[in-house]
């Protein structure tokens, strides 16, 4: 039986028609979308990922409208799923964002706050249409969850959280490090340690990857499916290509596409 791929996820963060880098949850601009074009070229970038999340970080609902934009403009030239989400609550919200382009929807605040609204989402679209994105950081030596862009903090340890949201009907998590987040220090395996036993959906591991091995870390622990980074500086240009291919060089099992770029690639690491 052939193994399931594990996944290289790239992530971008949508500001006020802006993408951002993010530092421990504090936003920096950096450019807008022709910026993005210009340094990072989707159409080769999709090349040497699996993924594209998008998430729409601005608490004004009014900028749906333009998140939504730019979602179907990214999704002209990438040609790989891409998960969609911020501010997402409800049927309607969620339908917006897949007839914009994206192919799954990334849920967070709600997860708390109204899960009967995610067993409505699940009804509507499918759960392997839902990313549960769950963000963590340390309170007094203990690992919380945060919704609402990491500015609320839930009444329950990490474990605790990862055990009600196991049994939501959701397709995959998103679990997201604040403490490392845009550090370039690695990934918290710390917080795998908080998956519920028998967890049965694939898991996303993000915040904290500088580098190619930090990916290679955390994709060598069983419990990670995939890892995200939104490193916007460290992984510009052709980082993320050289980035897979430095892993299908160390034989992690990931996908493998027959591309001239790929192999030209290969052959200066």
């Amino acid at each position: 039986m052939t193994s399931v791929k594990k996944r290289l996820i790239f992530t971008l963060l949508f500001n006020e028609d802006r993408f951002m880098l993010s530092r421990n949850f504090r936003l920096q601009q950096v450019g807008d979308i022709g910026w993005l074009e210009k340094n990072y070229n989707f159409r080769e970038t999709a090349l040497s990922i699996d993924e594209l999340v998008i998430l729409n970080v601005e608490r004004n609902r009014e900028s749906s409208e333009r998140f939504r934009f730019h979602t179907q403009r990214l999704n002209d030239d990438c040609f790989v799923p891409i998960a969609a989400g911020g501010g997402v609550r409800s049927v309607d919200d969620a339908r917006a964002l897949l007839r914009s382009g994206a192919d799954k929807v990334v849920i967070n605040s709600i997860l708390d706050s109204d899960p009967m609204s995610v067993e409505e989402l699940a009804s509507e679209f499918g759960s392997q249409c839902l990313v549960a994105s769950v963000d963590a950081k340390r309170v007094d030596g203990v690992i919380r969850p945060f919704v609402e862009n990491g500015s609320r903090l839930v009444d329950a340890t990490l474990g605790e959280y990862l055990t009600r949201i196991a049994n939501l009907p959701i397709g995959e998590l998103y679990l997201n490090s604040m403490d490392r987040d845009g550090t370039g220090q690695g990934y918290d395996l710390e917080l795998l340690d908080c998956l519920p036993d028998g967890l049965q959906v694939p898991v996303i591991l993000a915040g904290g990857a500088g580098k190619p091995e930090h990916f290679s870390a955390a994709l060598s622990d069983p419990r990670v499916d995939a890892v995200a980074t939104a490193h916007l500086f460290n992984f510009v240009g052709n980082a993320l290509e050289l980035s897979r291919q430095r892993l299908l060089n160390d034989g992690m099992n990931l996908a493998k596409w027959n591309s001239q770029h790929l192999k030209r690639l290969a052959s200066i690491l």
